[in-house]
């Protein structure tokens, strides 16, 4: 992941010295495990704990003529043992250890991805509280449909974000499967209890049934969950980016002091934040299609699936951590214009309102028919003439004798939409107590 989109802690999961790190403890840990088994003696234990080490340049240096980075990190970390190094990678095979290691860095990514999403999910469920009670426009298909709760927003989106925690709390309990079962996951020059003692000291759970690698469905699944919450996220940026329009400019995102929207155009102020959103959302629905191809390996293992992941495992993570934190910083510094949001409820002269009528003209006797086309026709001319339909209704002398003006004027009161807003708020704990 380029710098720009990269941010402590999570890149500091994915460096390359941080990758040798993991790996240099778990060889140590399977060190441990054969002394346990009798099969390296305590003084060679010793000397690999006392002089286990490695040189980031040595170990691309002999990767260059081996063309293998695993063999090159431990012939280096061997070089530096002594004669004791022979005991080094005993019984393991590289996936065991890559495959470990990366199971390791999950684990730690998806905790650092909840933890963000927690963060999204209180500033979504203030932010909800906040704005329950701002009536504003619903729309459809980009239509003025019926006056509703901006409020609302915020909470289907808080709800989202209580579902996404929900469902990368169940990925991570396979995105920490490790192996240790050797060459084609049969144990045949390794031990069981070997994989045992290793995993359970690195909190990782073990491959029920393993290859010489872990079956690639684990990791298609945390990239297509990593994938949904950024197209979640791509949901909220859109309909910001819309919101900002000119035409529209019920909100804004944040804009910092000394921000520039445009090299020519001063008074822009552009939804930049939205539409990185909106693009960073395309790349990690693209990672998750490549997690999909890396399922169907050869065999017990081919490593087609090797030089994908070191793309897109380490830049999902990284991607979809800063993703959050911009998501988290919009929603909350998100200005919204409560006098606009009154003023485009005006835009359809009343008709936004239909439905509401409709029921009311079939209550004193209407076919549902003949009160659609009445609702339907009056609304086009309040359209044609610039006339709030309420008014066009009042000179209608067929409902005079219907309806007082205090009947149809409730029928246009935006409020009374929100009338059962406390009932949805409650049934994703969002209150005021």
């Amino acid at each position: 992941m380029i710098d720009r989109y990269a941010q402590s802690p999570m890149k500091d999961i994915w460096t390359s010295r941080a990758k040798w790190d993991r790996m240099l403890q778990i060889e140590l840990m399977i060190c441990e495990a054969w002394n346990k088994k009798g099969m390296i003696p305590d003084q060679d234990l010793e000397n690999i704990r006392q002089f286990a080490d490695y040189q980031p340049e040595r170990i691309l240096e002999i990767e260059a003529k081996t063309h293998h980075d695993v063999v090159a990190f431990v012939s280096n970390v061997a070089e530096n043992i002594g004669p004791s190094g022979k005991y080094f990678h005993m019984g393991a095979t590289s996936s065991d250890i890559l495959d470990t290691c990366l199971a390791w860095q999950l684990k730690d990514s998806s905790q650092l991805i909840e933890e963000k999403l927690h963060q999204l999910a209180e500033v979504l469920k203030k932010r909800a509280m906040e704005c329950k009670d701002y009536v504003c426009m619903g729309r459809t298909h980009g239509v003025h449909a019926e006056p509703t709760s901006f409020g609302l927003k915020f909470a289907s989106w808080y709800a989202d974000t209580l579902q996404n925690i929900t469902r990368l709390k169940e990925v991570q309990k396979e995105v920490k499967m490790g192996k240790l079962s050797g060459a084609v996951g049969n144990y045949a020059n390794t031990d069981p209890f070997i994989e045992t003692y290793v995993l359970e000291k690195l909190g990782l759970t073990i491959a029920p049934v393993s290859t010489q690698v872990v079956s690639r469905d684990v990791h298609a699944h945390y990239l297509s969950i990593l994938a949904l919450i950024a197209s979640c996220l791509d949901r909220y940026a859109t309909e910001i980016r819309h919101l900002q329009r000119t035409e529209v400019q019920e909100a804004q995102e944040p804009f910092g002091k000394g921000q520039k929207g445009s090299s020519a155009m001063p008074h822009k102020r552009n939804p930049i934040l939205c539409e990185r959103i909106s693009g960073m959302s395309r790349v990690m629905r693209g990672y998750a299609l490549t997690a999909f191809e890396n399922v169907a390996l050869w065999h017990e293992r081919d490593i087609s699936h090797s030089s994908a992941e070191r793309i897109i495992l380490p830049d999902a993570s990284i991607l979809i951590d800063y993703m959050l934190s911009i998501t988290i910083k919009i929603m909350e510094g998100l200005t919204v214009n409560k006098e606009k949001l009154l003023q485009n409820i005006q835009l359809t002269w009343g008709a936004c309102f239909s439905q509401s009528l409709l029921h009311l003209l079939i209550s004193k006797g209407y076919t549902r028919d003949d009160a659609y086309a009445l609702v339907q026709q009056t609304a086009f001319k309040a359209f044609s003439e610039q006339r709030p339909m309420l008014d066009l209704l009042k000179e209608m002398e067929s409902l005079k004798a219907l309806f007082s003006n205090e009947e149809l004027e409730k029928v246009f009161d935006a409020h009374a939409y929100l009338k059962h807003i406390d009932t949805i708020y409650q049934r994703i704990g969002v209150s005021h107590d």
